[in-house]
């Protein structure tokens, strides 16, 4: 799974730069010191890219999706948790799938990394990650949309968009850094940009679809540190943005998860 992105700077000049003449709704708001922890389960709204004819549309979506039959405020509480990422295997293969209904309406979601946590044995705590692309200061993750008709807003009596964030299997490397949890091995399905802008084309089979989810991006073109814990209440030591580097004393080499002989610090 993939609950925690991060969107790095003060303002939205990179997503400006990266799709050229993008739209933005009225009303679109962008708090940076939000957004450089948004967790899925917050379900707060981010900027997500969708493509509207010819031109690309920069939105506040919620993330994670209440459907249709999530008709009761305790189906809503207890199954949207799961909406939050959509694995790549049931998009298209999966006819059942809720995810395959909605294929069609396909999003990018804008970060400039993601944080995924890594358990140790014998720690108490898990060790959280900044994970980036090489020589990517921006990058998009392919996401899903939709506009539940039995929602509107409140106030604005308008429909309330939401997205979900697709994942894959992981490669070598997110392996070792999300090697616990109920969905282990998992990663974002990171994309070259060329994909990333092809993700978006509406009129895409369905096996241009499956060719896009089934690509690995190569361990050797991550970057990634080890950061602050993100979901606590202790402040950050150093004072330091929480997407920045912090060194865990003793912490075991990626791959090497038997650190009942480490001293830790939690």
């Amino acid at each position: 799974m993939c609950f925690d992105i991060s969107y790095n700077y003060e303002n939205l000049e990179l997503i400006d730069e990266y799709f050229p003449d993008i739209g933005i709704d009225p009303g679109f708001y962008f708090d940076p010191d939000v957004s450089i922890h948004v967790m899925a389960l917050g379900y707060k709204r981010y900027p997500i890219v969708i493509k509207e004819g010819e031109k690309y549309k920069l939105k506040n979506f919620e993330w994670s999706i209440i459907s249709e039959y999530m008709d009761t405020p305790d189906k809503i509480k207890k199954q949207r948790p799961m909406m939050a990422n959509a694995r790549s295997e049931k998009i298209i293969d999966d006819k059942k799938s809720y995810w395959h209904r909605i294929r069609k309406k396909r999003c990018l979601i804008p970060v400039t990394g993601i944080y995924e946590h890594r358990e140790i044995k014998g720690w108490k705590n898990k060790v959280p990650y900044h994970v980036s692309l090489k020589d990517r200061k921006l990058f998009c993750i392919p996401g899903l949309y939709h506009y539940n008709e039995k929602l509107p807003d409140p106030e604005t009596g308008e429909l309330k968009g939401m997205f979900t964030l697709i994942t894959r299997a992981a490669n070598p490397v997110m392996r070792n850094i999300h090697n616990g949890g109920d969905n282990p091995f998992r990663m974002p399905l990171f994309l070259p940009k060329e994909l990333e802008f092809k993700w978006l084309k509406p009129d895409l089979s369905d096996d241009e679809i499956r060719n896009i989810l089934d690509y690995e991006m190569p361990a050797e073109n991550l970057e990634y540190h080890t950061v602050f814990g993100l979901r606590g209440k202790a402040e950050r030591p150093d004072g330091k943005k929480k997407n920045e580097a912090y060194e865990y004393q003793s912490l075991p080499p990626l791959g090497n998860d038997d650190g009942s002989l480490q001293s830790s610090l939690f």
